[in-house]
């Protein structure tokens, strides 16, 4: 492989970092530093679902692969970054608009999702709370494509109210957004999103791993068929793990 260029497809870390809605803050802590240790030295404290991320099965799945056991190669090869939007607020992402998308998505592939969310990555809830997202007929559609891995960039391989944002487990975690929704939309939650999370689980149930939060410089390469990377750390246990996101362009 000749080396054109690589593109991060990451977003930042640090302190600051937007989190999902029920996320204790991250820690950040100097434990030595120039003046006083002659190095520089930090503690961090945060779950693995923060920033760029990747989600291990086991994340949903009892008794599943967890970070460790899974291959690396399903991190790592050709891949498309495909544009399905903007989609707007809840927009559901399907089966036909990746039918549609180009570059083709073929089997092997490692697939990233264009939605413009990308750019509103903040502590804001239209990011975390009315982003668009993927609905089954999708996850369907790319695991019946065999594709290796599915890359999103907003907050989750969900729709937000398929979440515990809406009407499941722990849910709703922001009752004011499960009721601007069925406002606005004259429909139910419970009736639109009947399952937890099923993308995650159709997904991952069947080995193609999955990336949250992508964005970085993502627009460079839209449209485009780059080797995509983004490896997890050797977690034993894990339940995923923060990834550093690349599209590297050939010569």
């Amino acid at each position: 492989m000749k080396v054109k260029r690589i593109v991060d497809l990451s977003q930042p870390f640090g302190h600051g970092t937007p989190l999902w809605p029920y996320f204790p803050d991250i820690k950040i802590e100097r434990f030595h530093y120039h003046a006083k240790s002659g190095v520089f030295t930090q503690w961090l404290w945060h779950p693995m679902h923060v920033s760029t991320h990747a989600d291990s099965p086991i994340h949903v799945i009892p008794n599943e692969w967890s970070t460790e056991q899974i291959p690396l190669d399903l991190y790592f090869g050709t891949g498309v970054v495909v544009d399905v939007g903007p989609k707007g607020k809840w927009g559901f992402i399907t089966a036909e608009d990746l039918e549609k998308a180009t570059p083709k998505i073929e089997k092997g592939d490692i697939v990233i999702i264009h939605t413009h969310m990308h750019a509103q990555f903040g502590d804001n809830k239209d990011y975390f709370a009315r982003s668009p997202g993927l609905v089954p007929s999708a996850a369907h559609w790319l695991v019946e494509k065999g594709v290796k891995a599915v890359g999103v960039d907003q907050q989750a391989l969900d729709h937000p109210l398929a979440t515990a944002i809406g009407c499941h487990g722990p849910g709703p975690l922001l009752p004011d957004v499960v009721a601007e929704y069925e406002a606005e939309t004259g429909r139910s939650v419970k009736e639109d999103f009947p399952t937890w999370e099923p993308c995650h689980n159709i997904l991952l149930g069947n080995h193609v791993m999955g990336f949250e939060n992508v964005g970085g410089d993502i627009d460079e390469v839209l449209g485009q068929r780059v080797i995509i990377a983004g490896f997890p750390i050797r977690w034993v246990g894990g339940d995923g793990s923060m990834v550093r996101l690349v599209a590297i362009i050939e010569e």
